[in-house]
């Protein structure tokens, strides 16, 4: 499929426009053949620099700087590393590089990323994304200068086995048989590389696996698969399995999906198997489909990514950033979508993710309470922890804090964005404004204004204030 380095963008965009095909999910996967291995290990996410990664420039990933020395590179990725590790209980991620940062004064910088990431004892896996000079189009047309980038990759971290390489990131411009043969002369050039630690992409857009692993001179490499909506047009759920098990073919024992993702910050419920909406049909789908064949997946992205309109970062984020210079936290956005993601990775059963808790502000260590258990729209507080159904909090799958038997939710009023909002009780609406995310590092933050929920120490009254990390703005969720 030809595409210029920003339109798989534009059709995700175009993908929110199909109509939904009618049909409620049926029982799934009961005759699925067991795959001959499995890639399970592989638990993921992409960090990729904002603008998404085809840039004819050096890839400065979210949260990094071009000025960053290779410490600040080092600790800033420490620290995305235990927010995933945390959050999504990730095990592995894929970085992009190019001929502009390879070999570069910021490849010195960069690698402080790649470092991290091993000390942490992360995968690593390192892909090449077309940069307009060793590729162009999705073909290689410079052999010297991929070959010279590739050398320099390989001599640094050829050795370290949790460093994994990938010749190309969607070889688009290459045939079948044209693209087996550049990944069959980047082997031969680098025998000392073991071939499972080679991640062969799948023909055109990472989507044509089955060729590769037909290709008897791959054996013993890795294929890496991508599967997106907008690759396909809408289908119902059964139409998604089938579409992904027909494009894994054979091939699931040495398969791992390193890019597929949905939209994460728009309060889709991805536990809703009845949905009509294409989303949740391919991303529950897909996630059944990579647990019951086994196949580890890296998601798309985890941080960074293309910037939408009217945002930071990418809409299919499964995790937000916050912080500054090296004091960086990551929340996630959307339950639901994470405890999909952590299903398809062997880590939950699946179930729903609603819980009720009470929330504990560290910095009183008061819960927070509905005064009175009023009905009534009203400011929340803090107030001595109880077991009453004023402190009984339920966290939804569209991230939304409810409380009285789902009657009220937790509202930012008036919309507001600014210092001091007013945070209490409203009847639930699906608005921005009444959606929460919950982070690792104790915060609550507003996904309309991204303010934390913070407690006035005088009035212990509760409001939204700009994120320092006080124990003010500390919850800890405790089962009631």
């Amino acid at each position: 499929m030809a595409r210029s380095r920003s339109s798989r963008y534009l059709t995700r965009v175009l993908a929110c426009a199909m109509v939904a095909l009618g049909a409620v999910p049926t029982a799934v996967l009961a005759d699925a053949s067991p795959a001959a291995a499995d890639t399970t290990a592989f638990r993921g996410v992409n960090w990729a620099r904002l603008g998404d990664n085809f840039h004819g420039g050096p890839l400065v990933l979210h949260g990094l700087n071009s000025s960053d020395s290779y410490a600040t590179v080092q600790a800033k990725a420490n620290a995305v590393y235990t927010g995933l590790q945390n959050n999504l209980g990730a095990n592995t991620v894929r970085l992009p590089i190019n001929t502009y940062t390879v070999g570069t004064s910021w490849w010195n910088s960069y690698t402080g990323a790649i470092d991290a990431a091993t000390a942490k004892g992360f995968k690593v896996v390192l892909s090449y994304w077309d940069d307009g000079v060793a590729a162009s189009g999705g073909r290689i047309v410079n052999t010297s200068a991929f070959n010279t980038m590739w050398n320099t990759v390989v001599a640094r971290y050829g050795s370290n086995d949790l460093v994994y390489f990938e010749p190309m990131n969607e070889p688009g411009g290459h045939t079948a048989a044209d693209w087996a043969n550049v990944v069959v002369n980047w082997l031969n050039a680098r025998p000392a590389i073991p071939r499972d630690r080679v991640f062969v992409s799948g023909a055109g857009l990472n989507t044509d696996i089955k060729s590769m692993c037909a290709d008897r001179r791959l054996d013993g490499t890795i294929v890496s698969l991508h599967h997106y909506t907008f690759f396909s047009g809408a289908k119902n759920y059964d139409q998604w399995v089938t579409f992904l098990r027909d494009a894994i073919g054979p091939c699931a024992g040495r398969t791992v999906m390193d890019e597929f993702g949905a939209p994460m910050d728009t309060g889709i419920n991805y536990h809703d198997a009845a949905s009509s909406d294409n989303f949740v049909r391919y991303f529950r789908a897909t996630t059944d489909v990579l647990r019951e064949l086994r196949i580890g997946s890296i998601y798309w992205p985890g941080l960074g990514g293309k910037v939408t309109a009217g945002q930071g970062d990418d809409w299919y984020a499964m995790q937000k950033l916050h912080g500054t210079a090296t004091n960086l936290t990551l929340s996630t956005p959307n339950a639901s979508g994470l405890d999909r993601l952590r299903y398809a990775w062997g880590l939950t059963d699946g179930g729903v993710g609603d819980r009720v808790s009470r929330l504990r502000n560290v910095g009183t260590g008061q819960c927070l309470d509905i005064p009175g258990g009023t009905t009534a729209n009203i400011q929340v507080q803090v107030y001595a922890c109880n077991t009453s159904t004023a402190q009984r909090w339920t966290v939804t799958a569209g991230g939304q804090l409810t409380a009285l038997a789902g009657q009220r939710c937790l509202d930012a009023y008036n919309r507001g964005t600014a210092n001091g909002t007013v945070v209490g009780t409203y009847v639930c609406n699906g608005g921005d404004n009444q959606r929460w995310t919950i982070g690792g590092d104790g915060s609550i933050r507003s996904a309309l204004s991204g303010l934390c929920l913070d407690v006035n120490t005088t009035t212990l009254k509760v409001q939204l204030w700009a994120c320092w990390g006080g124990d003010n703005q500390k919850w800890q969720t405790e089962n009631i």
